[in-house]
């Protein structure tokens, strides 16, 4: 192949020599031959790259189609239904309710309802009309002096840094407009989450961010100065995990470390941003319940929240034991799932460590339900929130409120791009490029994201009418059907057990727990008995 490039380029560049002599205007054609040719010299004389060095500048194409895949798949091979981590028709339906324009099919559904996996609710032949105080729902327990009533369908956690400061003042001012409540993410509370006056869940990682010391360590006095004094902060909420990089912490690569986000976060220029993995405020589930309660005298009475992704069953099992035995608990706890979200992370655990979102989220509620804590404690739940029907799944299965993260950024006008961690995206959303962000529009953008969030909550309220349902308080596992072969379906109530009130406090454990209960202690994270 070499051979042959010095053979075609040599020749090429004596006939453009001849040429001249001829008809001097060829001349111009060096313009183009040249180039080509010192370039296939340096790939010739490169070591680094075999490709290029077997295939001179014909290699440079391979890279150029490489680099525009995701485009092309998505652009001209993926069909309506396929596409990952969300298809065109999920896609377009956000974007055509963010717009507020048509969001009606023609033609019927696009999906094999007889593949496994399909799912589906069932009508009743008694429609109803759902009471609109069914939309809200109270969060906090005995402790709390200052109650929040909270939205149905909320703004997951996403972190400043992480999104553009537009990105964050569009999504803060269709909160406001549209009465939901925005989680901040680990990155701490900054001007753009205030800005425009939207309710804000104060999220507090690992590198406690917004109120932390010199070495990293939780500082009281910086919490007490937000969590007291803003208005706006509706909530706290502890990350223990997250769906995309569990027991890994956070990660902000240099390049979005802006002089503006070094300062608000507290640490260095020109390093990536690695939360640690685990909290240095406590080290036990009894220490976490006090911490709980800890943060909520602190912050005046507000409701205080954990978020996590389960991993080790036992572990939660010890938080629930915990609970019992220093009366202290969370107001609610809300539920990552391990098929990630829209953090940046290694691909080990974006793909393999985590329990998935269901499976999390029901071992969660029998958990609750087993201890007799379930009244006590909301549950909010993530994972690929984009339609009604998605909420009610997630409502079905054991969730008070929910979480929506790519959904919200879609609405925004996320195409999709899968460049999130490199601050390249070209729609301004999560990147800190200045050219990029001023692309991002607010004033129009926030009223695609309260639109979004009307609509969404809209088609909600219109399928549980359909289903007969006086609200979602109604809805239960045995709602939502799914396919499980070609020739049968179950309702989720048969896929999965769900244990009765106060069973894990008896001497008649259900078999499915033994283990987890038997090495759970309140006192510690490590199983006992190993």
């Amino acid at each position: 192949m070499r051979n042959l490039f010095i053979i075609i380029s040599s020749s090429l560049l004596l006939l453009n020599m001849i040429a001249y002599f001829i008809y001097p205007p060829f001349l111009f054609s060096l313009i183009i031959i040249v180039p080509v040719i010192i370039v296939g010299i340096k790939d010739m004389l490169q070591t680094s790259q075999t490709l290029k060095r077997n295939f001179p500048v014909l290699a440079h194409f391979r890279y150029m189609f490489e680099m525009i895949r995701p485009e092309i798949q998505q652009y001209f091979i993926e069909s309506d239904t396929d596409g990952v981590p969300f298809n065109r028709e999920q896609r377009t339906v956000v974007y055509q309710r963010a717009k507020a324009v048509r969001d009606s099919v023609p033609f019927g559904t696009r999906k094999n309802v007889y593949q496994i996996g399909y799912e589906w609710v069932n009508h009743s032949l008694q429609p109803t009309s759902m009471s609109p105080e069914n939309l809200r729902l109270m969060i906090g327990g005995k402790d709390c002096l200052q109650p929040y009533s909270a939205n149905l369908l909320n703004i997951s956690a996403m972190s400043y840094g992480s999104l553009s400061k537009n990105a964050i003042l569009a999504l803060n001012g269709g909160a406001k407009d549209g009465g939901f409540a925005q989680n901040t993410g680990e990155g701490g509370i900054t001007p753009y989450h205030l800005e425009n006056g939207g309710d804000i869940i104060w999220q507090i990682g690992t590198g406690y961010f917004g109120c932390r010391n010199k070495d990293g360590s939780f500082n009281e006095l910086e919490f007490v100065k937000k969590a007291a004094h803003i208005p706006q902060i509706k909530m706290i909420e502890i990350k223990l995990s997250q769906g995309a990089k569990p027991g890994h912490g956070g990660i902000l690569p240099a390049k979005k470390v802006t002089p503006e986000i070094a300062e608000i976060r507290g640490v260095p220029m020109g390093r990536d941003v690695l939360s640690p993995p685990a909290h240095s405020a406590f080290t036990s589930p009894t220490e976490m319940m006090y911490f709980i309660g800890k943060l909520r005298k602190l912050s005046g009475g507000k409701p205080v929240g954990i978020k996590l992704c389960l991993g080790n069953k036992w572990e939660f099992v010890a938080l629930c034991k915990a609970m019992l035995l220093t009366n202290m608990m969370p107001d609610y706890i809300s539920i990552d799932g391990g098929e990630g979200g829209t953090g940046a992370a290694p691909l080990e655990f974006t793909n393999s460590v985590g329990t998935p979102g269901i499976d999390a989220l029901i071992f969660v509620h029998n958990c609750l339900v087993g201890f007799g804590l379930r009244k006590k404690i909301r549950i909010m739940s993530s994972g690929k929130v984009t339609t009604g029907f998605e909420m009610i799944k997630l409502i079905a299965l054991g969730a008070d409120l929910v979480y929506s993260a790519r959904g919200m950024l879609l609405a925004l006008g996320c195409i999709q791009a899968l460049k999130c961690n490199s601050n390249d995206c070209p729609t301004g959303i999560t990147t800190q490029d200045p050219q990029l962000i001023q692309g991002l529009v607010v004033k129009d953008k926030r009223k695609r994201v309260s639109h979004f969030h009307h609509e969404t909550i809209k088609s909600m309220v219109e399928i549980i009418d359909a289903m007969g349902l006086e609200g979602t308080h109604e809805l239960r596992p045995w709602h939502v059907m799914r396919r499980v072969s070609e020739t049968e379906s179950k309702s989720y109530a048969e896929i999965f057990e769900y244990i009765p009130e106060g069973s894990l406090l008896s001497n008649n454990i259900p078999a499915s727990f033994e283990t987890a209960v038997k090495l759970a202690s309140p006192e510690t994270f490590k199983p006992l008995f190993v």
